[in-house]
């Protein structure tokens, strides 16, 4: 009987025994035949969008590296490379090139994950064909990291198509609330301003109240228009973490509130 073939995705060195033992878990007496990804990823994803990928090249190299010296150490033999930037699509391209009978990912504890493991393995299902496994580590203290959860997930598990809208094929998909957000966030931007100069034009010189209403209107255009372009790139690189969420809240509670103001300020003037 020939040896499974695992694929592991791996975001940080992977050190201790316990995530090795979770490997080997489901080998068989011929043990495991292993490949390791490491994607290069950035530290933001503002560095993801702008691709500056040489530094985040080489610091995968010496994550792959640690990680091939660790397995050896423990006695299992593996083969890695570098990946694309994103884990999904650098699972993808692994696949392309040999398939798995299994697809392990290894995430961070909530307090310890980086920005794009955030809906990590939601997305892994949506687009990875095999049968997948999520393998929560916590790293700190001895012996490496420690597995603190595991998550399975069959082959072919499909998206709700009504989880996310596509707009258009240039732009990335959105959630109904950020579609709200984005709605809510030009009406009431139009509102405020409206509401603005009807304040403003109720004496001779922009002041008091008017000045006010201009000042609101001003600051939540600027609001929604960093919620607008920052969503949009939040979502190209997959990224739903605490900025993004956020950005969405600020939208849809300051702009009714800047409307509200707004016009308390036009009967007042």
């Amino acid at each position: 009987m020939s040896s499974p073939r695992l694929l592991a995705i791996v975001t940080e060195p992977l050190e201790g025994i316990e995530p090795i033992a979770e490997i080997r878990r489901r080998g068989n007496r011929e043990g495991v035949s292993l490949r390791l990804v490491v994607p290069a990823v950035e530290d933001s994803p503002f560095k993801h969008i702008l691709g500056d990928e040489d530094p985040a090249h080489r610091l995968a190299e010496k994550r792959l590296e640690t990680s091939l010296s660790e397995l050896s150490r423990h006695g299992v033999a593996a083969e890695g490379s570098v990946g694309d930037p994103d884990p999904v699509l650098a699972a993808q391209d692994a696949l392309r090139e040999e398939a798995a009978d299994e697809v392990l990912i290894f995430e961070r504890t909530d307090g310890q994950a980086r920005w794009f493991e955030d809906g990590l393995f939601e997305r892994a299902k949506e687009q990875l064909e095999p049968p997948l496994r999520m393998v929560v580590l916590r790293t700190g203290g001895s012996g490496g990291a420690h597995v603190v959860g595991v998550e399975e997930a069959v082959a072919g598990t499909v998206a709700d198509d009504e989880d996310e809208v596509e707009i258009s094929d240039n732009l990335p998909r959105f959630s109904p609330r950020d579609l709200a957000g984005i709605v809510l966030g030009i009406a009431g931007t139009l509102a405020a301003a409206i509401l603005a100069a009807a304040a403003a034009s109720g004496g001779d010189s922009v002041a008091g109240a008017g000045a006010a209403a201009i000042l609101i209107a001003i600051g939540i255009a600027l609001i929604n228009l960093a919620h607008v372009v920052g969503l949009t790139l939040f979502q190209s690189v997959h990224y739903r973490g605490t900025f993004a969420r956020f950005f969405s809240t600020l939208a849809l509670v300051g702009t009714p509130l800047a409307v509200v103001a707004n016009l308390a300020l036009l009967i007042a003037s």
